[in-house]
């Protein structure tokens, strides 16, 4: 069976098709994307509750099938909490190589149809496809194209909405999942818009909702009639005033092709506090290791690299060095990372979490001259480049830095893999 037929194929949509007249934005959301891909190799789990996340007692989901959702099992919660919520799911470790090669391919398609492309992770962008109407047809074939081409060439289903603004066109993404396409009318916003509940309006958090909720504000209709005034003066200014346009669908924000990257890095959530220093440098390691190889292949390097050490008692510690010349080489990024880790003061003390970060981003263009601490440095970037092909055709961590190979004497016994991102 050929991975387009282990795909479900919903029935056609009941009804006319909607007027998407004037709906020029698409938002597509890939489905359960961290899971689909790996039910791409594993497609012996379709159907069964699958999450994937850190497995260990701190661990988080990073994402579930729809199966494991119906047990009310989410991202961000933590893995003990799923586990007792789904004791039969199937919990598969984080792979973010394969998740960037899917969507880098997800990506070169949207961009094939507009080079009007915002991408807010890697599983969901924004589309303005009216200068590809006179190519590809109205906005609401883009949509069925989008879905179908993203099936047949990577085997995995998104989500489309398609609306006149970025806003209503997400939510629509939202009501129609999974495997779904949901056009709203520019002339049936409000209709669309005010039957949902408040928290359906970004901007509206836990504490804002009750807020609402103690005014009796619970449908987004009822809070469109309140006076902005009103609004304002409960919930502040800018939040008063953003919540009365949004209830009446009005969000003037235009599809921004590219955001720079301000920042690259990673983090690691321990299963237990740690505070023997090895173990720590260990997973600076690990962690400046997958920042150098984002940065190669998002293009970028930078200037200045900071770690964030987490206590047992949440407290948390920053500390950042610039350096003279930009980099993407792991060598430098974890020497300037112990080093900071070292200046901290915190060399045995039990840490929860720690966490490597490169900022001060810029093009990378022909890879910065500093020298890596006493090795010729040309060496160290082929080294790295090396190493780059290799994870990209065997997948990440088919081969890395000795130190990061298990030992049976490893007091973390990680073997280069990630707690909680």
């Amino acid at each position: 069976m050929s991975r387009k037929q282990q795909l479900h194929r919903p029935g056609p949509q009941p009804g006319p098709p909607a007027d998407d007249t004037g709906c020029a934005i698409l938002h597509v959301d890939m489905d359960a994307f961290f899971v689909s891909v790996e039910l791409l190799e594993r497609p012996e789990l379709r159907g069964r509750p699958v999450i994937v996340g850190g497995a260990g007692p701190r661990g988080v989901v990073s994402a579930a099938s729809y199966e494991a959702r119906a047990f009310g099992v989410h991202s961000a919660m933590p893995m003990t909490r799923a586990r007792r919520l789904c004791p039969r799911a199937i919990v598969l470790p984080v792979s973010h190589g394969k998740y960037s090669r899917v969507s880098a391919a997800v990506f070169e398609l949207f961009r094939s149809i507009t080079p009007l492309v915002e991408g807010l992770s890697l599983d969901e962008a924004f589309l303005d496809v009216a200068g590809a109407r006179r190519r590809l047809g109205r906005p609401a074939e883009i949509a069925r194209m989008v879905r179908e081409q993203v099936r047949d060439q990577q085997g995995i289903t998104c989500s489309v909405g398609v609306a006149s603004t970025k806003f209503i066109a997400k939510l629509a993404s939202t009501r129609c999942k999974p495997d779904g396409l949901l056009v709203v009318p520019a002339d049936g916003v409000v209709g669309f818009l005010h039957p949902l509940p408040v928290a359906s309006l970004w901007g509206v958090g836990e504490r804002t909702e009750q807020t609402l909720t103690r005014l009796g504000l619970r449908t987004v209709g009822q809070l469109a009639q309140v006076p902005p005034a009103t609004l304002q003066r409960e919930l502040g200014t800018a939040l008063g005033a953003h919540l009365h346009e949004l209830a009446w669908g009005r969000d003037p924000r235009e599809v921004v092709p590219h955001t720079p990257d301000k920042s690259i890095g990673a983090e690691e959530t321990f299963d237990t506090d740690v505070s023997d220093p090895e173990v720590i440098r260990r997973s600076l390691l690990r962690l400046a290791d997958r920042t150098g190889a984002r940065l190669r292949e998002s293009g970028n390097a930078g200037r200045t690299v900071g770690v964030k050490l987490r206590m047992a008692d949440f407290k948390t510690i920053t500390r950042a060095r610039t350096l003279s010349e930009p980099t993407d080489l792991a060598r430098v990024i974890y020497v300037t990372a112990c080093e900071l880790y070292e200046a901290a003061g915190l060399e045995r003390v039990p840490l929860r979490l720690v966490g490597v970060r490169v900022e001060n981003l810029g093009p990378a263009g022909e890879a910065p001259r500093q020298l890596a601490f006493d090795e010729p440095e040309r060496g160290w970037r082929e080294a790295e480049r090396a190493m780059d092909q290799v994870a990209h055709r065997f997948g990440h961590g088919a081969v890395r830095p000795a130190a990061l190979v298990r030992r049976a004497a490893d007091g973390d016994g990680r073997d280069g893999r990630d707690g909680r991102q």
